[in-house]
Parts: structure tokens; C-alpha cells; sequence
């Protein structure tokens, strides 16, 4: 069986995402029993998801990435895909996949704009996150749309229903 520990660490302030840290988990438990072709084998794993603001995702986003600016999420992912993992960090229980931080502030801005709810956004950032994590990446417009179609299939796995 499949298990998962998501830390979550809420630091937007005055946003409520009325996201419960165990919804966070039995998604992020969902996606991965959907995405389990693109895992690494274990029996367990291990994901931070820190949700803040703009002013803080704006220096990660300028100290990681060299953009200084806002922007929705960022993703740090501990297994490089291209790279090989040593057996005993493979083995490691759980297996630590990395973080995803997502600012709620630009979340609740493109919910906005985009005319829904606050909560189907966050969720589509995270998923989006988590694919990252697993090494995803859409450098160009056929990645991007498999990506898209891949974020779109999580969301319904949850019961969120979108369409892009």
C-alpha cells in the first residue's frame, strides 16, 4: 500500500484556503497512486508543501530561479531524474520527493481572473508542483500540453472537476 506524509506549513496569513493539511494528504496520496508509473520505487513518501505569500515566494523565485518577482509556485525536487539515485537513498523510507511552495496571494489573483474557485487553483498549482517533483518540465509546447492534460486528470482524480 501506498502511504504519503505531506508537511504542510500554511504561512499566506489572512488567506483562508479552507484546505484541511488532510485533504492536502489524501490528494497528494491520490496523485501519486495515478502517477505511480513515474515514481521511483518505495514503499512510502515524503513532500513539503508550504503555502505563503507573494513577498516570500518572490525571494525564493529571486534567489533560486534569478526572476525577482512574484509567482504562483516553485518546486524543489530532492531526485533528479537525469542523475542515478544511490540504492540507499532509493531505500530510504519515506522517500523524500521535495517541496512546493505556492503563493496564495497570486493564486487567489488567477482564481480571480480566471473566474473559480480559490481552492480548484490551489489544487492545480500543487499538481503542477508535484509533476515537477517527478521530473516533469514544459519546455516547449508538446510538453506543456502532456503536462497540462497530466494536471487536469490528477484534479478529477480528487474530484475536482476542470477543464483546460
Amino acid at each position: 500500500m501506498l502511504q504519503v506524509e505531506v508537511w504542510v506549513q500554511d504561512v499566506a496569513g489572512n488567506v483562508d484556503t479552507q484546505i484541511t493539511a488532510e485533504t492536502w494528504e489524501s490528494w497528494f496520496h491520490r496523485w501519486l497512486e495515478v502517477l505511480q508509473s513515474h515514481l521511483p520505487p518505495a514503499s512510502s513518501y515524503e513532500l513539503g508543501l508550504r503555502l505563503t505569500d507573494d513577498r516570500e515566494i518572490q525571494l525564493l523565485n529571486a534567489q533560486y530561479r534569478h526572476q525577482n518577482k512574484p509567482t504562483d509556485v516553485l518546486s524543489f525536487a530532492a531526485l533528479e531524474v537525469e542523475c542515478p539515485q544511490p540504492a540507499d537513498m532509493l531505500a530510504c523510507s519515506p522517500l523524500y520527493l521535495g517541496d512546493i511552495v505556492i503563493s496564495v496571494e497570486t493564486a487567489k489573483q488567477q482564481a480571480q481572473q480566471q473566474e473559480h474557485p480559490l481552492l480548484q487553483e490551489l489544487a492545480w498549482l500543487a499538481a503542477h508542483g508535484l509533476l515537477h517533483l517527478l521530473g516533469w518540465d514544459h519546455p516547449d509546447e508538446v510538453s506543456l500540453e502532456k503536462m497540462l492534460t497530466q494536471q487536469v486528470i490528477l484534479l478529477k482524480s480528487v474530484g475536482i472537476p476542470i477543464d483546460i
